[in-house]
């Protein structure tokens, strides 16, 4: 069958809702470590998926996956070590005052049952996110999700506040009291929230900005604005599912970066390496409020097979040590985007952390004129046609991003960078 007829079928059966990357979708077949092959046998480095946080399909965490699925699957209303032994595991690189684990499988479901529990235990039903946030894909988190919706249906129980977007944001690294104007705007759209008769159970925040970059926040901005928060009754919960598990390469968890002390914390993406696996952490005083009227089921969430899989990649992060791959490789990838920068006026600026990087792409430096769709879907294709992966977020659409699995090395740095030189100057010819 060739990709033609395949994307006609793909089409007719699963609907419009489903979307490919690049000009050509590509119809990959295998995966192994951070390469990724397709139907007719090219390899391509993978720079784009975090899922698959140790790489694709590695061993240890193919044989625990297949071992206990061959041995018992069922759900958590029975005992089993797994489960426990996982919870164990994550508790003890968790924030400081996160003791507490509830497993789902996905980001989304972990978000919405943060929220649900914030309301409860504050109970106050005001939530406060970014603008061109993601959070989820349930009625709940695709309310907090501003990026998924048209603005005029926002719930009137949602504040929404500027990221501290340095580059492109209303106050810009030149502005020494930039951390303060976004504080500043934040309280004023929490004063807003309060007018509408809604008090903050939580503020929900992606550490990274995914969708609006990633961004890199000021130092003294996030212990703030969850200062205010609190001040007002409402929780902090970190959504970690991608900021978690070493992305930084600085701590396990970016809150840690910023000296956050979340009341709840999030993760799903990485945890499972291509498994559907997730949590909600939180203080036990937390969940013993919230249990006292309700309790929380899922049927698949924590199934012995997931744990099995969740324990072998926190096995693999500690013994291969990919905390430090992410700082030193991330720190080199980082040397090579800069150095790229200084030869490509389109790429208007550079921000990240670890093994997470974008670059806003320009068509001019001086009115940074973010690039078009098509303009960055077309990079996106000569970034491919030269053998790596990428992919594209940020609040206009413009940031090429760089998120490859933690077992990325230098040699895949090294050839990354050449093909994102090599796009650009076909780009720009």
């Amino acid at each position: 069958m060739n990709d033609a007829d395949l994307v006609a079928r793909r089409k007719a059966t699963l609907g419009p809702t489903y979307q490919n990357f690049y000009d050509q979708p590509l119809h990959l077949v295998r995966g192994s470590g951070t390469k990724l092959w397709d139907v007719d046998g090219r390899q391509y480095i993978d720079c784009y998926n975090n899922v698959v946080s140790v790489g694709h399909c590695h061993p240890r965490v193919v044989e625990a996956l297949c071992k206990q699925a061959a041995t018992l699957n069922t759900h958590t209303r029975y005992l089993h070590a797994g489960i426990v032994e996982l919870g164990e595991m994550l508790v003890a690189r968790m924030p400081a005052a996160i003791d507490t684990c509830i497993f789902t499988c996905t980001g989304s479901e972990a978000n919405d049952l943060a929220t649900q529990i914030a309301r409860h235990v504050t109970g106050n039903q005001g939530m406060v996110v970014t603008e061109s946030s993601y959070h989820g894909v349930s009625e709940l988190t695709r309310r907090l999700s501003t990026d998924s919706y048209p603005e005029r249906d926002r719930p009137d129980w949602l504040a929404v506040i500027e990221p501290p977007n340095l580059y492109r944001g209303p106050w810009q690294r030149d502005d020494p009291t930039a951390a303060q104007k976004y504080l500043q705007q934040a309280r004023s759209q929490l004063d807003l929230l309060e007018q509408r008769g809604h008090k903050p159970a939580a503020v929900m925040i992606d550490l990274v900005w995914d969708s609006n970059g990633p961004l890199v926040a000021p130092d003294d901005y996030l212990p703030g604005l969850c200062a205010e928060v609190r001040k007002r009754g409402g929780l902090v919960i970190a959504d970690e599912v991608q900021a978690g598990y070493c992305r930084s390469g600085e701590h396990w968890w970016t809150s840690d970066v910023y000296g956050l002390k979340p009341d709840i914390l999030t993760c799903g993406k990485p945890m499972g390496a291509g498994h559907p696996l997730a949590v909600m952490a939180t203080k036990r005083a937390i969940i013993d409020a919230y249990s006292e009227q309700y309790h929380y089921f899922n049927t698949f969430g924590g199934n012995p097979v997931s744990a099995a899989v969740g324990k072998a990649v926190i096995d693999v992060i500690d013994s291969e040590g990919l905390l430090q791959n992410a700082r030193e490789t991330g720190a080199y990838l980082e040397a090579g985007l800069r150095e790229l920068a200084t030869r490509h006026d389109v790429i208007g600026d550079i921000q990240g952390r670890g093994l997470f990087w974008g670059l806003d792409m320009v068509t001019d430096q001086e009115t940074r004129t973010a690039f078009s769709e098509s303009q960055m879907r077309h990079l996106g294709s000569l970034i491919v046609e030269q053998g790596v992966i990428t992919g594209t977020s940020g609040r206009y659409g413009q940031i090429l991003k760089l998120r490859p699995p933690l077992v990325f090395s230098r040699t895949d740095a090294d050839q990354t960078l050449a093909a994102i030189d090599s796009a650009l100057r076909k780009l720009e010819l």
